[in-house]
């Protein structure tokens, strides 16, 4: 007898359907087909298993078993479930015309329980767009898949329950999230507030214009002056998530099998802050089986890297050109996958190995020379990248004392949505274009352009500073984003000279 399941395999963020054909005949052997590899080769036995656990039958005949398309490589446990089905189906202990209106997907324990599988949303998301009736998975991920409207889903906790609900002796109910209320309910729920953060008004200020121009910055400065502090509470103070952005950061989580049981959809932005010990492949995501690396993750959200200098130069390389397409694609000799990756860089370091050139009242011990060769392991390449190079001095004992309240991430935030929205309105009719930050070269001098003064002001800047000529784009952008903050639509000479300020590692000064 020939039974047909069904369930999916993720690539990339995206999902496809499997068809999994489970034929029982004479013989006594078990053959799995379709190019699986060892987790499901190895599956029979966790479901011969749990169908014992179950109070169950392992048909003791020859069974064939075929995942197709023949031509793709099936990968992962969470083919245990639908296999299962289609045995206990095919063998007449399972007597359902609906079985082939679910997606069925999970990981079978020894004893029948079903454990969690990543991927839940996408594969959720296809099961919809195929037309099929509904959904059958771990409990575990019950929550994450019904994201998804106008599709039934069904979190089960063992095989029995499944078998009794294909069975008709048991009438599980569908799990129902209500996803707008949800993303709503959570939309602002950060731990962290810029209010925390006593004295660096400069600072917050660089960091405000970042989040409103979506444009990448580095702090430099000694250690303990509060670089990490202030980075982490980025996120804050952009524009909260909207419903797409979030559907979308969470299928990347999905994928990467990073989402909690009572979680279902991502409401925050995300922060990712790797380790400078990290490699080639868990930044840009890849591997054997790929996966999204830290630039996938920071999807929508901001990648931190402390310590820039002491990454591995390769690792920070890689970065080159998912910063400029904002997306990454991984190619291995059978599959190419694409992962979004449009995030912002927020870098910090120290100015020189001793960690005080430059600072105010402590003397720097670095040989000569040890400065220049301490900031030349960040190339030109990926410097020229970041917009805003800010300076961060420690806080002197009476702003750390001070009573004053600081001004809340909420207040900066909507500063930085109004400043969004004129941006939204200027790049309305440019796909794939939100914000200043995106705007190419010849976008830049139809955009951004400024007076005799203004070009006569960068001119000073750029002979006196000993600014380099890739900081002029980056100069004017940043000055479009302060004049978008200031809700102008001139760029004035104190829109310059505040944009020409935030370019401090084009100095002269910083040559050692």
């Amino acid at each position: 007898m020939l039974i047909k399941t069904y369930g999916s395999a993720v690539f990339g963020v995206d999902a496809l359907t499997i068809t999994i054909e489970v034929s029982i005949g004479g013989g006594n052997r078990y053959h799995i087909v379709g190019l699986p590899d060892n987790a499901i080769k190895e599956s029979l036995r966790r479901i011969e298993s749990a169908i014992q656990s179950a109070g169950l039958k392992m048909p003791r005949q020859k069974i064939v078993i075929n995942l197709a398309p023949a031509d793709i490589r099936k990968e992962g446990s969470a083919y245990d479930l639908p296999i299962a089905i289609g045995i206990l189906a095919a063998s007449g202990q399972l007597e359902s015309t609906e079985i082939e209106k679910y997606f069925i997907m999970g990981e079978l324990s020894l004893d029948g329980g079903l454990q969690s599988i990543k991927g839940a949303l996408p594969i959720s998301i296809q099961a919809q767009a195929a037309g099929f009736k509904g959904f059958i998975l771990p409990e575990d991920n019950s929550r994450e898949a019904a994201i998804v409207s106008g599709l039934l889903v069904y979190g089960m906790r063992n095989l029995m329950e499944v078998v009794s609900f294909f069975n008709g002796s048991s009438a599980a109910a569908p799990v129902q999230v209500n996803t707008r209320d949800e993303f709503l309910s959570h939309i602002n729920s950060y731990e962290q507030d810029f209010s925390d953060v006593r004295g660096q008004e400069n600072i917050k200020r660089a960091l405000e214009i970042a989040a409103a121009g979506g444009h990448n910055l580095i702090l430099i400065g000694p250690p303990g002056a509060g670089k990490t502090m202030l980075a982490k509470r980025l996120p804050t103070i952009l524009p909260p998530l909207n419903l797409q952005e979030a559907l979308e950061t969470t299928k990347i989580y999905s994928v990467a099998g990073k989402r909690n049981a009572a979680d279902s959809l991502m409401t925050e932005r995300p922060y990712r802050s790797p380790h400078h010990t990290i490699s080639d492949m868990a930044l840009v995501g890849g591997g054997a089986n790929p996966q999204p690396g830290e630039i996938s993750l920071a999807h929508n959200g901001v990648l931190f890297l402390d310590e820039l200098p002491e990454f591995k130069r390769s690792v920070l390389e890689v970065m080159r050109q998912p910063l400029e397409d904002r997306r990454v694609t991984i190619s291995r000799a059978r599959l190419s996958v694409e992962y979004p990756a449009s995030f912002m860089l927020i870098a910090s370091m120290n100015p020189c190995p001793c960690g005080f050139f430059n600072h105010p009242e402590k003397e720097c011990i670095c040989a000569p020379g040890q400065v220049q060769r301490y900031l030349s392991k960040i190339s030109g390449p990926l410097l020229d990248r970041i917009d805003l190079h800010v300076e961060v001095t420690p806080v002197n004992f009476n702003e750390l004392a001070s009573a004053h309240k600081a001004e809340k991430s909420l207040a900066i935030r909507e500063r930085v949505i109004r400043a969004r929205a004129v941006q939204d309105l200027r790049f309305s009719r440019r796909t794939n274009l939100h914000y200043n930050a995106q705007m190419s070269p010849n976008m830049v001098r139809e955009i951004c352009k400024i007076d005799d003064a203004g070009q006569t002001l960068i001119k000073k800047a750029m002979e006196k500073l000993g600014l380099s000529a890739r900081a002029y784009d980056r100069i004017l952008k940043v000055a479009r984003t302060i004049a978008d903050l200031a809700e102008t639509e001139a760029i004035t000479l104190a829109h310059l000279a505040e944009a020409i300020h935030y370019r401090s590692l084009d100095r002269d000064s910083w040559s050692g």
